[in-house]
């Protein structure tokens, strides 16, 4: 919960004293860092308790799981002791209650009870005490003070009627004997252990998204030598460059691309898409995803840090650790809490001291006790941050990478989003689908000659303009005197002859004759969503050119699903309104803005805020980063610039629309679940204190024992945090 907090140690956080956890994004480095799960902003480079919440500071790494299991390993062996030997002195203490036992207790009773809780409250219940202490001195009040006081005033009066009975007056006396509360210091001591050891496991669980993927990349790899025979490595001596062999049904060890071979990969653990994907020479390749049933060689070519799944569990690690907005609501709240419990264990003491039965001082002990016992603000400062891990490990799971816990909260409340056309709707992958030739010459004439002058541009329709020719097997001669005019075309001499490419206005400009026919031919095109180039060869018209980018096959389907989820859908693109009109119809689009600049879609998005809408921005490219940064909430594309998805708070691994469905979804569920937890929390309180503080007692004459007020108060942290794990199986759909 404290950010900033890091330690290389096992230890509590020195802020809110939970024990601080283990940072999955971590690699090996000079020290291990340990922070707070309920305040990830402390951070220590050495174990110790939390100054916020004096809970134990975790290993933040992964590489720190040992330290993490003795931590656990101590509290358990605490438990275990602590149980031997309260088992007994609650036994005694309740003896009176069996008829037959009724008068058991006795001088040798109380001592035996004196010596068996002794060790339970110094040695078992010692990590309290110290943290309640350190939050006392400190003045950051959290649930050890609550607690050590409650277990310290119980046992300290307890000893003081073993060691000095004569200071009690016979007002607090059973017969010769002042009233002792071992068995409720004790079991206290033990229900808190409890609570530790079962909450400790469980926040172990919403890390379990993260841990499946660190488990993901296989710990060896087969590298090929220079005589085509290979060898067995640890997968940190692969580096850049180095060939490998991936057999069928290996996990494919890092990033890089097939060489040669086919054979498809699932790639689920990235994409939540379960299909695997078909992968042939020059195709990418994402360590930890498993081969099938063919086998290939490959090239590494990224490793360590810089695989996409170390960036994802780095980046994943880090959102687990940011702080949503709401949980500015229980830091609030947390901030007064504990003075007001404190408070409220005076006005118990109080009043059961002036107005309560005998033996009155008894009486109010025990209730005052009982009232900082179960006003433990745990339950409250667990509420938000064990929802926040467990929803942003599942995204993970899903293709969702969130950057921080912020962009999941404000993806809750989006009411409209603003869609980038090419790489978010489209494949972003433009496509030569018509040719058109002039009379004496041919189709495939032309595609030769035009992608032999393109050969020498980087402009993206050059680029589909090659993809056709090499996809019909033609030579591509060579090509001298390349020239080319920025938003215009190229021109170049092929084969003896001049040929020039470009737009309309640009072979206009160079006097190409029998332009009109061809030109005539355009507008059809466009109309269907298609760019037309125009080719000519000597001055003359030869042909055109039209090239499409074509839908994603999932993009109908996402926009109906994000209809349904009740959000308006805005088309913001720079291309212009025809093609954009083509590519857009029948899409449900609520608007359709075209030729827009990035500064444009800025003030679009601003305007639409300024209106009252909340907007996530869809995008993936550098043109798109200024407008997803304008927005409430922006998404990237996985497939589109690293620019677009460094300035985007989430992104979708696989470049789907779907995905952006699974994400709304996912912070749906991940708020309700955080408001759930709240509301809990803060009604647990609500009921808790009035009846420790006995409510009842005037009407029913019931009271709530410190004992049954720990054991309370160790169920609603453990009842928060399973609350929160079952975001680990909500269905995105």
């Amino acid at each position: 919960m404290c950010a900033g907090v890091e330690s290389d140690q096992p230890g509590d956080c020195p802020k809110c004293g939970m024990a601080l956890e283990r940072n999955p994004a971590w690699r090996p480095s000079a020290a291990t860092i340990y922070t707070c799960p309920m305040h990830p902003e402390v951070q220590s480079d050495h174990p110790g308790d939390c100054p916020k919440c004096g809970m134990p500071l975790e290993p933040q790494h992964a590489g720190a799981a040992d330290e993490e299991d003795r931590e656990s390993r101590d509290l358990s062996r605490r438990l275990w002791i602590g149980t031997l030997l309260t088992a007994p002195v609650f036994v005694i203490a309740m003896a009176h209650l069996i008829p037959a036992l009724a008068g058991w207790e006795n001088d040798t009773t109380r001592w035996l009870q004196f010596a068996l809780a002794t060790p339970v409250v110094v040695w078992a219940g010692a990590p309290f005490f110290r943290r309640g202490w350190r939050s006392i001195i400190t003045r950051q009040f959290n649930m050890w003070t609550l607690i050590s006081i409650g277990v310290a005033t119980a046992y300290l009066a307890s000893a003081a009627a073993m060691l000095v009975p004569g200071i009690f007056p016979p007002t607090m006396r059973h017969g010769a004997h002042a009233p002792i509360y071992f068995e409720a210091a004790a079991v206290i001591i033990v229900l808190v252990l409890v609570g530790q050891v079962l909450e400790a496991g469980a926040r172990r669980r919403t890390g379990g998204a993260l841990q499946a993927l660190l488990d993901l990349a296989p710990p060896t790899a087969r590298r090929l030598g220079a005589d085509g025979t290979d060898r067995e490595i640890p997968l940190d001596q692969v580096h850049v460059g180095d060939l490998l062999r991936v057999r069928p049904g290996d996990k494919i060890p890092v990033d890089g691309a097939v060489l040669d071979g086919r054979s498809s990969v699932d790639e689920s653990m990235l994409t939540g898409e379960s299909l695997p994907v078909a992968k042939a020479a020059g195709d990418p390749l994402t360590g930890g995803t498993v081969n099938g049933a063919g086998g290939f060689t490959m090239r590494a070519e990224r490793v360590g840090h810089e695989t996409l799944l170390a960036r994802i569990v780095a980046q994943v690690g880090e959102a687990q650790r940011s702080r949503a907005p709401i949980q500015a609501l229980a830091d609030r709240v947390a901030g007064w809490f504990v003075p007001v419990v404190l408070a409220a264990s005076v006005v118990t003491f109080v009043l059961w001291w002036w107005l309560g039965p005998e033996p009155r001082l008894a009486f109010a002990l025990v209730n005052a006790v009982a009232v900082l016992i179960i006003a433990c603000p745990c339950a409250l400062g667990l509420a938000t941050p064990m929802s926040v891990m467990v929803g942003i490990g599942r995204g993970a799971r899903a293709g969702i990478l969130v950057k921080d816990a912020g962009a999941l909260e404000n993806l809750d409340t989006v009411t409209a989003l603003a869609l980038d056309k090419t790489g978010t709707l489209t494949e972003g992958r433009p496509q030569v689908v018509s040719i058109v030739a002039a009379p004496g010459h041919t189709e495939g004439e032309i595609i030769r000659l035009v992608a032999a002058v393109e050969q020498g541009s980087e402009h993206p329709l050059a680029a589909a303009i090659l993809r056709a020719a090499k996809d019909r097997s033609l030579p591509l001669p060579a090509s001298a005197d390349f020239a080319s005019t920025s938003g215009g075309g190229a021109s170049a001499r092929v084969d003896g002859h001049e040929i020039a490419v470009g737009s309309l206005a640009f072979l206009q400009q160079r006097e190409v004759r029998d332009l009109a026919t061809l030109s005539s031919r355009a507008p059809a095109l466009q109309e269907q969503g298609q760019t037309v180039v125009f080719a000519a060869i000597d001055g003359a018209a030869a042909g055109l050119l039209g090239i499409a980018d074509p839908l994603k096959p999932t993009t109908r389907a996402a926009l109906t699903e994000l209809r349904a989820l009740g959000l308006r859908l805005h088309l913001l693109t720079g291309d212009d309104a025809r093609t954009a009109a083509a590519v857009a119809r029948d899409l449900g689009f609520a608007s359709i803005e075209a030729g827009l600049s990035p500064s444009d879609k800025i003030a679009r998005v601003q305007a639409w805020g300024a209106a009252g809408e909340r907007i996530g921005m869809v995008g993936d490219g550098v043109n798109d980063a200024p407008a997803l940064a304008a927005a409430h909430v922006g998404i990237a594309m996985g497939t589109g610039t690293d620019v677009a998805m460094h300035t985007a708070g989430i992104t979708l691994v696989k470049g789907d629309l779907l995905g952006l469905a699974r994400a709304i979804r996912l912070s749906h569920a991940t708020l309700r679940n955080i408001r759930q937890n709240l509301l809990f929390a803060f009604l647990y309180n609500a009921l808790g204190i009035p009846i420790a503080g006995g409510l009842l007692y005037p009407f029913f004459g019931l009271l709530l024992s410190p004992m049954l007020a720990g054991a309370a108060m160790s169920l609603s942290s453990v009842s928060v945090i399973g609350n929160a794990l079952r975001l680990r199986r909500v269905d995105l759909g």
